[in-house]
């Protein structure tokens, strides 16, 4: 059997899930089919609404398709037959997309059975290479994407050479299940939104914000270490600065609706950039003075559209991990070489080992003298280099205003992440005339990166949550030791088992219901504490604690002093 990539195989197996709607629903319009990275999906427009019963018999009579080997038939058409042969199976979608296909260009289209699709290809021989298939989900979809249009229905599915490949991803589907931020959060009791507030605007609750407040301690203290200053500035803006660094030309539709003040248009800011600066431009600045290194949790608020909004990894208010740093073309070099290795320890202490770069290079239209993009990208290309990392080279995927790198982590399950961006921008230093003095006594214009580690604290939150599937690690876990009396007769020594910890910085309390010990330790587990100190007659007659790991179960008795020596070296190292 040849052997054809996944992406031939999910396109060729949405085909034939198009041919089997198309059999159990005769009157179903047909928009695009194409294959994903992880699977496949089909858009469709029919009066009957799709259900996960319909699925089944779907995947059903996709599977009596795979059995009889139909081969997948490639015809060139010219335009006029090609538009004939649409419109008379009454495929209004299929004659829009003839459309946007030029003039003089090749027209093919794809039959596999009695279906007939509009198709560039590639395809599998026949419906048997395709491998093994699932279905897998039911969901809007406007057509062209654009919520003027029809909503149609879309079908999603998978496919996998072989039925062991697709086995193992069903079963991560399920894993992922299990640790989805959004059901642990509850569990948890970390966060919530309400639509009384509004779709998109989180409450951290506190034992979310005891972890967010670990976050943000360990990642201030790391960036004053690093030599940067942090910064503080207003949640809103004047019109005029948002219209001076371009927001208002380009981003519009991302920011929220004007206040009035003092006869002034007021916007709540997207971004942290043009307040940092101001700060710069507040005085002339010397080359001596320079690098500068600013960072900020700043809180930017953005519309998103109710339908992308989805849990803490999308949402309307976050608090971006913001640094600029403004330096001398000479100094840039060093500068993002630091900046990448400083980046990779921070990942390195929250778990992350598998990290790769991706570099976004120039794009057709770009502002920025050529010279300064060539610097530019030599910069980060070093900086890759030197830290040892996998890179991949997104040509033209750069903004218009620099290059950058894209850092993106891996969890648990393999998945990718988008999180630290390294940009250039030539555009805003243009924008707000930033200078500085030179050796020379003349005025130049610094060069400016903009850079995000976590990315928001809101999103980062989310992939941690669904990394450690909620059992955070100790330096982390908003509750460190919990103190478990057998009985209320042992709830004085509790306290005070608990009240040392506390004294060395170890988050600790005491379970103070009524119930047995079991349930105590039930409740305990269930809600990923890292230990569990028993304690009864014999603890407190010799002063010490039966301890029980989250990772280990019982681990036998310590004194209470090798306890708070042990986990406070745990805590310390990050382990």
């Amino acid at each position: 059997m040849p052997e054809y990539d996944l992406k031939t195989r999910r396109h060729s197996a949405a085909h034939v899930m198009a041919a089997a709607v198309q059999k159990l629903f005769p009157d179903a319009k047909f928009d695009i089919g194409p294959a994903t990275d992880d699977g496949f999906y089909y858009d469709f427009d029919m009066e009957h609404r799709l259900s996960p019963e319909d699925l089944k018999k779907i995947e059903k009579a996709m599977k009596k398709l795979l059995g009889r080997k139909l081969p997948f038939v490639c015809r060139e058409l010219d335009r006029a037959e090609a538009q004939a042969l649409f419109a008379d199976r009454g495929q209004e979608f299929k004659l829009e997309r003839l459309a946007d296909i030029p003039d003089g260009d090749t027209i093919t289209v794809y039959e596999c059975g009695d279906f007939v699709d509009l198709c560039r290809g590639p395809h599998v021989e026949h419906t048997a290479q395709i491998g093994a298939v699932k279905l897998l989900s039911i969901a809007g979809s406007y057509f062209r994407g654009d919520e003027k249009n029809k909503m149609l229905q879309r079908i999603y599915g998978t496919a996998f050479a072989s039925k062991p490949e697709l086995a193992a991803y069903l079963a991560g589907i399920e894993e992922a299940k299990k640790r989805d931020h959004r059901r642990l959060s509850t569990e948890l009791e970390l966060y919530s939104t309400h639509e009384e507030i509004g779709a998109g605007l989180v409450c951290w609750h506190p034992r979310g914000a005891r972890i967010r407040h670990t976050i943000e301690s360990f990642w201030k203290d790391a960036h004053y270490a690093n030599g940067y200053e942090l910064l503080y500035t207003p949640h809103v803006g004047r019109s005029t600065l948002w219209e001076t660094s371009g927001h208002l030309d380009f981003y519009r539709e991302g920011m929220y609706s004007p206040m009035q003040i003092d006869d002034n248009d007021y916007y709540v800011k997207p971004m942290n950039c043009p307040f940092h600066i101001m700060i710069y431009k507040n005085r002339p600045r010397s080359y001596r003075e320079l690098p500068l290194r600013w960072a900020e949790l700043g809180t930017v608020y953005r519309y998103e559209k109710a339908g992308v909004l989805h849990g803490l990894l999308r949402v309307r208010g976050f608090t971006q991990d913001d640094a600029h740093i403004i330096c001398t073309p000479e100094q840039i070099e060093d500068e993002i070489i630091e900046t990448l290795r400083f980046s990779l320890s921070m990942w390195k202490s929250f778990g992350f080992k598998d990290v790769k770069a991706y570099l976004a290079t120039r794009p057709e239209k770009a502002v920025g003298e050529q010279s300064r993009w060539d610097q530019a990208l030599v910069s980060l290309e070093k900086a890759v280099s030197k830290a040892g990392l996998e890179c991949e080279v997104d040509e033209g995927g750069g903004a218009f205003y620099g290059p950058k790198i894209d850092l993106k982590i891996k969890d648990a399950l393999g998945r990718e992440w988008q999180t630290t961006t390294i940009q250039f921008d030539f555009n805003l230093p243009e924008r707000f005339d930033m200078t500085y003095v030179g050796t020379d006594g003349k005025r130049h214009r610094p060069y400016m990166v903009h850079r995000a580690l976590l990315g928001s604290l809101e999103r980062f939150f989310g992939i941690l949550v669904e990394h450690h599937a909620g059992a955070f690690p100790t330096w982390l876990a908003p509750e460190q030791a919990r103190v478990l009396p057998i009985s209320d007769r042992f709830m004085e020594y509790a306290d005070e088992v608990a009240s040392e910890l506390k004294a060395v910085g170890v988050i600790a309390s005491v379970d103070r219901e009524s119930d047995t010990i079991g349930a105590k330790i039930r409740r305990a587990r269930n809600q990923r504490i890292p230990y569990m100190l028993v304690v009864g007659e014999k603890e407190m007659e010799t002063g010490e604690v039966a301890v029980r790991s989250r990772a280990n179960g019982d681990e036998g008795t310590l004194s209470r002093e090798q306890f708070s020596t042990r986990i406070c070296a745990e805590i310390e190292s990050k382990a």
